[in-house]
């Protein structure tokens, strides 16, 4: 036991490191681009903490069980958006939304993010669901980029390329080690678990959902400490529509009609609350204040009383 507490340790250990690195150098890049930091994080950080959802739905789908990976992308997106984003409100005492994200990007942000959501409530994914995901996926990257120009900054960097690449190496390499200690952590959450003789209903609602997610929850503590929550909030969103993308991606490459055996009314009814809630909170003063985010947490957790007692 003193050996999987150990490990336990040194995994968060790793996350902490893992997250500084990549948080420190998206913003050194961004100021050499010339562009917020929201969007390099939404982009890059986006991608790369996706990568555990990619993979969980490549092995479902070499297993011809593509539901699996359908019921992590709805959770991942719950959530990030249930859980995570209102921690870091909490933590932080607020969050600013930046002009990227505001007006028309915002609510086009919120309805690709419900989209996965959305999309298995009659009980099936067809192949229009899909083009649907990939086409509002991008219709929203173009509209991001279009009002911050990010394009047109990249060509910058052949002319600071030698400040530019060290600091990509150090997000990719941040990144390997979050993921690589996050494996560990869940591996260890798992057998805590199990020698506590928690029943495996409640393992795979809170531990699972939450394990695809500790790179995102790692940056939640490491921003209210360096005071700028900017880079994780652009890596939130940016993973939950990356969310979309690969919902798309993934039924694309299945090339089926996926019938769905679970019902995900609750999850629905919730997450759609939630954004809805997010939406307002958002809009009236481009910031999420405390208060606000405290709402936006309650919700998680009326959620997960919903899925035990219903």
């Amino acid at each position: 036991m003193i050996n999987h507490l150990l490990v336990y340790i040194l995994s968060f250990l790793g996350v902490w490191i893992g997250s500084g690195l990549a948080i420190k150098s998206v913003e050194k890049i961004s100021h050499q681009l010339k562009t917020s930091s929201f969007v390099l994080s939404f982009l890059v950080l986006g991608l790369f903490t996706s990568i555990g959802e990619l993979s969980i739905g490549i092995s479902s789908i070499i297993k011809n069980d593509p539901e699996v990976y359908i019921g992590n992308l709805v959770g991942a997106s719950i959530v990030i958006f249930m859980l995570i984003i209102p921690l870091l409100a909490l933590v932080s005492k607020s969050i600013k939304i930046t002009p990227e994200f505001q007006e028309f990007n915002l609510l086009a942000s919120l309805m690709v993010i419900a989209l996965p959501v959305l999309s298995v409530i009659d009980g099936k994914i067809t192949k229009i669901d899909n083009i649907l995901a990939l086409f509002l996926f991008f219709f929203l990257l173009i509209n991001i980029q279009n009002k911050n120009k990010l394009i047109k900054n990249l060509k910058t960097i052949s002319e600071s390329k030698s400040k530019i690449v060290p600091e990509i190496l150090k997000i990719i390499f941040g990144i390997i080690v979050i993921f690589t200690s996050s494996h560990f952590i869940v591996e260890q959450t798992l057998y805590f678990s199990n020698l506590f003789q928690l029943s495996p209903f409640i393992i795979s609602l809170l531990v699972t959902s939450l394990g695809t997610n500790i790179p995102e929850l790692s940056l939640v503590v490491r921003s209210a400490i360096m005071k700028n929550n900017e880079v994780a909030f652009g890596n939130y969103i940016g993973s939950a529509s990356f969310n979309t993308f690969l919902l798309g991606f993934l039924g694309l490459i299945y090339n089926k009609d996926i019938i769905l055996n679970n019902n995900y009314t609750i999850s629905l009814i919730f997450l759609i609350i939630n954004l809805t809630l997010f939406f307002f909170f958002a809009k009236s003063k481009n910031t999420v204040s405390k208060k606000e985010s405290l709402i936006l947490l309650s919700t998680y957790f009326f959620f997960i009383a919903a899925q035990i007692f219903l």
